[in-house]
Protein backbone atom coordinates (compact mmCIF):
# COMPACT_ATOMS: atom_id res chain seq x y z
CA UNK A 1 0.00 0.00 0.00
CA UNK A 2 1.22 3.50 -0.85
CA UNK A 3 0.80 6.39 1.56
CA UNK A 4 1.29 9.71 -0.17
CA UNK A 5 1.82 13.23 1.14
CA UNK A 6 3.75 14.76 4.00
CA UNK A 7 0.91 14.86 6.53
CA UNK A 8 0.04 11.24 5.86
CA UNK A 9 3.66 10.14 6.27
CA UNK A 10 3.97 12.16 9.49
CA UNK A 11 0.86 10.44 10.88
CA UNK A 12 2.20 7.06 9.78
CA UNK A 13 5.33 7.66 11.87
CA UNK A 14 3.15 8.02 14.97
CA UNK A 15 2.05 4.39 14.65
CA UNK A 16 3.86 1.08 15.03
CA UNK A 17 3.26 0.05 11.41
CA UNK A 18 6.26 -1.39 9.64
CA UNK A 19 7.42 0.85 6.79
CA UNK A 20 9.20 -0.90 3.92
CA UNK A 21 10.65 2.32 2.50
CA UNK A 22 9.87 5.96 1.77
CA UNK A 23 10.42 7.29 -1.72
CA UNK A 24 11.55 10.91 -1.55
CA UNK A 25 11.95 13.40 -4.38
CA UNK A 26 15.59 14.36 -4.79
CA UNK A 27 16.71 17.92 -4.08
CA UNK A 28 13.84 18.98 -1.81
CA UNK A 29 14.87 22.37 -0.48
CA UNK A 30 12.04 23.53 1.77
CA UNK A 31 12.50 23.30 5.54
CA UNK A 32 9.38 21.15 6.14
CA UNK A 33 10.63 18.56 3.66
CA UNK A 34 14.08 18.53 5.23
CA UNK A 35 12.59 18.03 8.72
CA UNK A 36 10.60 15.03 7.55
CA UNK A 37 13.66 13.51 5.88
CA UNK A 38 15.69 13.97 9.09
CA UNK A 39 12.89 12.33 11.08
CA UNK A 40 12.89 9.35 8.71
CA UNK A 41 16.66 9.06 9.09
CA UNK A 42 16.42 9.21 12.88
CA UNK A 43 13.96 6.29 12.77
CA UNK A 44 16.37 4.37 10.54
CA UNK A 45 13.70 4.05 7.84
CA UNK A 46 14.96 3.23 4.36
CA UNK A 47 14.84 6.31 2.11
CA UNK A 48 14.87 5.93 -1.66
CA UNK A 49 15.91 9.22 -3.24
CA UNK A 50 14.61 9.58 -6.80
CA UNK A 51 14.16 12.26 -9.44
CA UNK A 52 10.89 14.20 -9.35
CA UNK A 53 9.60 12.63 -12.56
CA UNK A 54 9.99 9.17 -11.01
CA UNK A 55 7.94 10.01 -7.93
CA UNK A 56 5.35 11.78 -10.08
CA UNK A 57 5.01 8.62 -12.17
CA UNK A 58 4.66 6.46 -9.03
CA UNK A 59 2.09 8.78 -7.43
CA UNK A 60 -1.58 7.93 -7.94
CA UNK A 61 -2.90 11.12 -6.39
CA UNK A 62 -0.43 13.38 -8.21
CA UNK A 63 -0.19 15.26 -4.90
CA UNK A 64 2.57 13.34 -3.17
CA UNK A 65 4.45 16.50 -2.11
CA UNK A 66 7.62 14.53 -2.78
CA UNK A 67 6.96 11.67 -0.32
CA UNK A 68 5.49 8.19 -0.86
CA UNK A 69 5.71 5.58 1.91
CA UNK A 70 5.31 1.88 1.16
CA UNK A 71 3.72 -0.29 3.84
CA UNK A 72 2.02 -3.67 4.04
CA UNK A 73 -1.66 -3.86 3.11
CA UNK A 74 -4.07 -2.63 5.77
CA UNK A 75 -4.87 -5.13 8.50
CA UNK A 76 -8.48 -4.84 9.61
CA UNK A 77 -9.41 -5.00 13.30
CA UNK A 78 -11.87 -7.43 14.86
CA UNK A 79 -15.17 -6.30 16.39
CA UNK A 80 -13.81 -7.30 19.81
CA UNK A 81 -10.96 -4.82 19.35
CA UNK A 82 -13.46 -2.00 18.91
CA UNK A 83 -15.59 -3.15 21.83
CA UNK A 84 -12.49 -3.24 24.01
CA UNK A 85 -11.90 0.43 23.16
CA UNK A 86 -15.40 1.18 24.50
CA UNK A 87 -14.79 -0.36 27.92
CA UNK A 88 -15.07 1.97 30.89
CA UNK A 89 -16.80 4.75 28.99
CA UNK A 90 -19.70 5.50 26.67
CA UNK A 91 -18.96 3.69 23.43
CA UNK A 92 -19.34 5.37 20.05
CA UNK A 93 -19.34 3.25 16.88
CA UNK A 94 -20.20 4.05 13.26
CA UNK A 95 -21.42 1.48 10.72
CA UNK A 96 -21.39 2.07 6.96
CA UNK A 97 -24.16 0.36 5.00
CA UNK A 98 -23.01 0.02 1.37
CA UNK A 99 -20.90 3.18 1.07
CA UNK A 100 -19.21 2.44 -2.26
CA UNK A 101 -17.11 5.56 -2.97
CA UNK A 102 -13.54 5.31 -1.61
CA UNK A 103 -13.39 9.11 -1.35
CA UNK A 104 -16.44 9.06 0.93
CA UNK A 105 -14.90 6.26 2.98
CA UNK A 106 -11.66 8.22 3.39
CA UNK A 107 -13.54 11.37 4.42
CA UNK A 108 -15.69 9.43 6.89
CA UNK A 109 -12.61 7.86 8.45
CA UNK A 110 -11.14 11.32 8.92
CA UNK A 111 -14.35 12.65 10.51
CA UNK A 112 -14.66 9.65 12.84
CA UNK A 113 -11.04 9.82 13.98
CA UNK A 114 -11.27 13.57 14.64
CA UNK A 115 -14.48 13.04 16.63
CA UNK A 116 -13.01 10.29 18.79
CA UNK A 117 -15.21 7.50 17.46
CA UNK A 118 -14.11 4.14 18.88
CA UNK A 119 -14.36 2.24 15.62
CA UNK A 120 -15.80 2.06 12.13
CA UNK A 121 -17.51 -1.07 10.78
CA UNK A 122 -17.86 -1.76 7.05
CA UNK A 123 -19.21 -4.69 5.07
CA UNK A 124 -17.10 -7.08 3.00
CA UNK A 125 -19.57 -6.89 0.13
CA UNK A 126 -20.94 -3.81 -1.63
CA UNK A 127 -18.74 -1.42 0.32
CA UNK A 128 -15.51 0.39 -0.46
CA UNK A 129 -12.50 -1.22 1.20
CA UNK A 130 -9.31 0.32 2.51
CA UNK A 131 -7.04 1.30 -0.39
CA UNK A 132 -4.32 3.78 -1.25
CA UNK A 133 -7.02 6.29 -2.21
CA UNK A 134 -8.82 5.85 1.12
CA UNK A 135 -5.57 6.30 3.02
CA UNK A 136 -4.73 9.45 1.06
CA UNK A 137 -8.18 11.02 1.50
CA UNK A 138 -8.15 10.23 5.23
CA UNK A 139 -4.96 12.34 5.55
CA UNK A 140 -3.42 9.72 7.83
CA UNK A 141 -6.47 9.34 10.10
CA UNK A 142 -6.69 5.68 9.07
CA UNK A 143 -3.51 5.10 11.08
CA UNK A 144 -5.39 5.96 14.28
CA UNK A 145 -8.94 4.60 13.77
CA UNK A 146 -9.95 0.97 14.15
CA UNK A 147 -11.75 -0.25 11.01
CA UNK A 148 -13.49 -3.62 11.12
CA UNK A 149 -14.78 -5.42 8.01
CA UNK A 150 -17.60 -7.91 8.58
CA UNK A 151 -19.62 -10.36 6.52
CA UNK A 152 -23.05 -9.39 7.85
CA UNK A 153 -23.83 -5.87 9.07
CA UNK A 154 -27.23 -6.89 10.46
CA UNK A 155 -25.74 -9.61 12.65
CA UNK A 156 -23.28 -7.05 14.04
CA UNK A 157 -26.16 -4.68 14.85
CA UNK A 158 -27.91 -7.46 16.81
CA UNK A 159 -24.64 -8.15 18.63
CA UNK A 160 -24.16 -4.49 19.56
CA UNK A 161 -27.74 -4.19 20.82
CA UNK A 162 -27.18 -7.26 23.02
CA UNK A 163 -24.17 -5.46 24.49
CA UNK A 164 -26.19 -2.38 25.41
CA UNK A 165 -25.74 -0.15 22.39
CA UNK A 166 -28.55 1.97 20.96
CA UNK A 167 -28.42 1.83 17.18
CA UNK A 168 -29.66 4.75 15.06
CA UNK A 169 -29.90 4.84 11.29
CA UNK A 170 -29.35 8.19 9.58
CA UNK A 171 -32.10 8.57 6.97
CA UNK A 172 -34.39 11.25 5.61
CA UNK A 173 -37.63 9.82 7.03
CA UNK A 174 -36.81 9.87 10.74
CA UNK A 175 -37.14 12.24 13.65
CA UNK A 176 -34.78 15.20 14.02
CA UNK A 177 -31.38 14.17 15.34
CA UNK A 178 -31.47 17.28 17.52
CA UNK A 179 -34.42 15.80 19.42
CA UNK A 180 -32.76 12.40 19.88
CA UNK A 181 -30.58 11.45 22.84
CA UNK A 182 -27.23 10.46 21.33
CA UNK A 183 -25.39 9.98 24.62
CA UNK A 184 -24.47 6.66 26.20
CA UNK A 185 -23.43 3.64 24.15
CA UNK A 186 -24.51 4.44 20.60
CA UNK A 187 -23.95 3.25 17.06
CA UNK A 188 -24.77 5.39 14.02
CA UNK A 189 -25.56 3.66 10.73
CA UNK A 190 -24.76 5.68 7.59
CA UNK A 191 -26.31 4.53 4.33
CA UNK A 192 -24.86 4.35 0.84
CA UNK A 193 -24.62 7.19 -1.65
CA UNK A 194 -27.68 6.16 -3.68
CA UNK A 195 -29.65 3.61 -1.68
CA UNK A 196 -29.35 4.94 1.87
CA UNK A 197 -29.74 2.53 4.77
CA UNK A 198 -31.13 -0.76 3.46
CA UNK A 199 -34.64 -1.81 4.48
CA UNK A 200 -33.65 -4.79 6.62
CA UNK A 201 -30.89 -2.81 8.32
CA UNK A 202 -33.35 0.01 9.10
CA UNK A 203 -35.68 -2.52 10.73
CA UNK A 204 -32.82 -3.57 13.03
CA UNK A 205 -32.20 -0.01 14.24
CA UNK A 206 -33.69 1.30 17.49
CA UNK A 207 -34.57 4.53 15.73
CA UNK A 208 -34.14 6.56 12.57
CA UNK A 209 -32.72 10.07 12.85
CA UNK A 210 -32.68 12.80 10.22
CA UNK A 211 -30.82 16.02 9.53
CA UNK A 212 -33.36 18.85 9.09
CA UNK A 213 -33.32 20.15 5.50
CA UNK A 214 -34.39 23.65 4.53
CA UNK A 215 -33.21 23.92 0.92
CA UNK A 216 -34.54 22.54 -2.34
CA UNK A 217 -32.11 19.58 -2.37
CA UNK A 218 -33.22 16.93 0.12
CA UNK A 219 -30.04 14.89 0.62
CA UNK A 220 -26.40 15.26 1.60
CA UNK A 221 -23.25 13.47 0.52
CA UNK A 222 -22.66 10.39 2.73
CA UNK A 223 -19.48 11.78 4.28
CA UNK A 224 -21.09 15.17 4.97
CA UNK A 225 -24.16 13.53 6.54
CA UNK A 226 -21.88 11.38 8.67
CA UNK A 227 -19.97 14.45 9.83
CA UNK A 228 -23.12 16.31 10.83
CA UNK A 229 -24.55 13.32 12.72
CA UNK A 230 -21.29 12.38 14.42
CA UNK A 231 -20.65 15.90 15.67
CA UNK A 232 -24.20 16.30 16.96
CA UNK A 233 -23.48 13.22 19.06
CA UNK A 234 -20.18 14.77 20.17
CA UNK A 235 -21.98 18.01 21.12
CA UNK A 236 -24.54 16.15 23.23
CA UNK A 237 -21.92 14.02 24.94
CA UNK A 238 -19.78 17.04 25.84
CA UNK A 239 -22.85 18.86 27.17
CA UNK A 240 -23.71 15.86 29.35
CA UNK A 241 -20.18 15.79 30.79
CA UNK A 242 -20.48 19.44 31.85
CA UNK A 243 -23.67 18.85 33.86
Amino acid sequence: MKIEGRNSVYELLKTDKEIDKVMVARDLKDEAGKRLINLLKSRRIKIQSVDKFVIDKESESKRSQGFIAFVSDYKYFELDDILKSCEGKDGFIVILNEVMDPHNLGSIIRVCECAGVDGLIIGKDRCASVSDTVMRVSEGALNHLKVCRVTNINTVIDNLKDKGFWVYGAESDGGSMYDTDLTGNICLVIGGEDSGVKKLTKSKCDGIISIPMFGKVNSLNASVACGVAVYEAVRQRLAKCKK
